[in-house]
């Protein structure tokens, strides 16, 4: 078996922890990675070069059934047995082990000493089931004393929030971890790239336990006829040049209603599998999915591939269906680990797909960040700092219970209950991606500025807002008392929008403002990076310039016809 260097490099890493340190390592290679050949490798060495014996656990029997298939396809040579009740396998003779915790954990005398055990897809053990596999391994131990355990997975943290990597847990150190964007630079992943809209997900009314949002309170926030009518259409229109579109719903009436309107709509057939749908039904969907035909009946009629698969809380991880080039996440999530694991089902190379789009109608993107940059937090104790806001007026970071900033008197609106996005988040699935999008400018506000804790006697600044939809303003400030090449740039902004000599002051510029001395802004160009913080506008479609307000003819005497500034941060 020939591995790629990252997988070889996976491999070594392991090794060296083993023979150098105490604990027990994991290896992080991202979902479509191939974590399969280093696991094979790791139970071929073990086998052939050191005469050992191999347990590879997983948490539940579709990860079971699918380890060991894959195993055996990537190392027929190895000798694999499987211990699972579900699967009514009760393997115990042979050199490797594929096995259910559930099944195992109370009968480690009945499957015999080993030398390594690997927990595949490891970030799937929850804290509360960490206690199955401390007792299976203290009573393995006995047979073995000298037994090391080896974590693999693409996610390392939990399903809710937290590392699974720590002195006290049972994985203890990361020895080896590649990511997301050097697998793709490097050929191996499909390149992802977001859908340009624009409009965060309002989910200030959900709240948590044990660190993701609770179901109930989800499905009804999602399930809004106007919604999910409106995130529908836009499906529809975004994924004309799309062959697999997964969608991730909130619940099963959700995903029913999503299925319904997707099949009036699209005309096409609209696959939905949950929890609850048959084995057999499930498998001819999945099958369909993947861009094969079944038959239908005993006469030669066939049923054709499916582009549309609606799921809850189904197809996450482990589910591999390479096709996907498109994924839609119709659902909020608290969890860094299952939004990776969403998004990644859209990772994997297939010769029929450049690349994998991401709709996010539930904030995720700007929740976690990119998926290749995760913002990872500890589950949060509740003795950390009170939930703030953000003042769109004066800046002041205050508490989020206040309705009325106590620094300068603005009224927050009451919170809307916007159940999901209708339209897709513009943040960029993959950090330093760039995102330019054209807006409408609806209104215009201009506004003297100063800068928040800022130094006695700092010049103050234009501040311009533009609203481009709902509930959503682009701010930009112009510097006409400051110096040098902020000076600079006010000056062409003034002179792109008016034949009135460039004000020396943000009180003389408001005052020309006032008496319609500047032309429209029409619309804006709004550039988005992922990974950092603020948006910010680098084009500009202008109305005519009205005339001068003292009735001459006098005009300035610069051309601008490209109204667009290089992407400099703002010098103050």
């Amino acid at each position: 078996m020939q591995l790629r260097d990252y997988q070889q490099e996976a491999v070594n890493a392991v090794y060296d922890y083993l023979r150098n340190r105490e604990g027990n390592p994991c290896v992080v290679i991202p979902t479509g990675g191939g974590k399969t050949p280093v696991l094979a490798t790791i139970c071929s060495d073990a086998i052939n070069l050191w005469d050992g014996r191999v347990l590879v656990l997983a948490h539940v029997k579709e990860l079971l059934e699918q380890t060991a298939g894959t195993l055996s396809r990537v190392a027929p040579e190895l000798d694999i047995g499987v211990y699972s009740a579900g699967l009514n396998r009760r393997d115990t003779d042979h050199s490797v082990i594929v096995a259910g915790i559930q099944s195992v954990y109370k009968r480690a005398c009945d499957l015999g000493a080993f030398d390594l055990i690997i927990v595949d897809e490891a970030h799937t053990i929850p804290p509360d089931g960490e206690g199955r596999y401390r007792s299976f391994l203290k009573d393995i131990q006995e047979l073995n004393p000298h037994l090391r355990l080896i974590g693999l997975t693409a996610t390392p943290y939990r399903m809710t929030t937290g590392m699974i990597c720590a002195p006290d847990n049972l994985l203890t150190d990361i020895c080896y971890e590649v990511g997301v964007r050097e697998l793709i630079v490097q050929g191996f992943l499909c390149p992802l790239k977001s859908k340009a809209g624009k409009q965060k997900a309002d989910t200030s009314g959900l709240h948590l336990r044990g660190g993701e949002f609770i179901a109930s309170e989800v499905e009804t926030l999602m399930d809004d006829d106007r919604l999910v009518s409106s995130a529908c259409t836009e499906i529809i229109e975004q994924t004309a040049d799309r062959n697999s579109v997964l969608i991730f719903a909130a619940g099963v009436g959700h995903a029913r209603h999503i299925q319904t309107l997707l099949q009036q709509r699209s005309q096409q057939e609209v696959g939905l599998v949950t929890g609850d749908t048959p084995a057999g039904e499930r498998t001819e969907l999945l099958t369909r999915f993947k861009g094969q035909t079944v038959k239908s009946d005993m006469f030669g009629g066939v049923k054709s591939p499916l582009k549309y698969l609606v799921n809850v809380n189904v197809l996450t991880t482990g589910f591999d269906a390479p096709n996907v080039d498109c994924v839609v996440l119709l659902r909020p999530t608290n969890s860094p680990g299952l939004y990776y694991q969403m998004t990644g089902r859209g990772f994997r190379l297939h010769p029929a797909k450049i690349d994998c789009l991401v709709l996010d109608f539930g904030g995720n993107i700007l929740r976690h960040g990119p998926v290749d940059a995760l913002q990872i937090k500890e589950r949060d104790s509740g003795t950390g700092d009170a939930p703030a806001k953000e003042c769109p007026d004066c800046h002041a970071v205050i508490h989020a219970a206040y309705s009325v900033c106590p620094e300068c008197g603005h009224a927050f609106p009451p919170p809307e209950r916007e159940k999901h996005e209708d339209k897709a988040s513009t943040a960029g699935v993959l950090s330093g991606q760039v995102q330019d999008t054209e807006y409408k400018v609806y209104d215009t506000r201009y506004s003297m500025h100063v800068k928040r804790n800022a130094e006695p006697g700092t010049p103050p600044t234009l501040r311009v807002e533009y609203e481009l939809g709902f509930r959503y303003w682009q701010s930009e400030w112009i510097c006409f008392e400051h110096s040098g090449y902020a000076r600079t740039k006010a000056e062409t902004w003034w002179k792109a929008r008016s034949h009135e000599p460039v004000p020396d002051t943000v009180e003389a510029a408001l005052a020309m403002i006032e008496a319609a001395g500047l032309a429209e802004t029409e619309a804006v160009t709004v550039r988005s990076v992922s990974g950092e913080k603020y948006d910010r506008i680098i084009r500009y479609q202008l109305g005519p310039k009205p005339p001068r307000l003292d009735g001459s003819d006098e005009r300035d005497d610069v051309s601008l016809p490209e109204h667009a500034w290089p992407g400099d941060d703002i010098p103050f």
